[in-house]
């Protein structure tokens, strides 16, 4: 479904959504794909972010694994 909404930009920045749009896209198709883009990249930062967050709450208990996991494999 789709919502009709009122957006003021700037002159340059409607300047650079003009140069944006792809061939036969209007404006309200190049905002929607590029709205879609930035939110589809914005949830994969948040993601990458909370992995970050888990890997450093265990990156101790992960480095002593792969530490000990080294000394094995050096004693072979």
């Amino acid at each position: 479904m789709r919502r009709k909404t009122s957006v003021t930009l700037s002159e340059e920045i409607v300047r650079q959504l003009d140069r944006a749009s792809r061939k036969g896209e209007s404006r309200s198709a190049t905002i929607e794909r590029m709205l879609r883009d930035a939110l589809v990249g914005e949830a994969r930062r948040a993601a990458n972010a909370r992995d970050l967050a888990l890997i450093n709450d265990n990156a101790e208990a992960l480095n002593s694994e792969a530490e000990d996991v080294l000394d094995y494999q050096a004693r072979l």
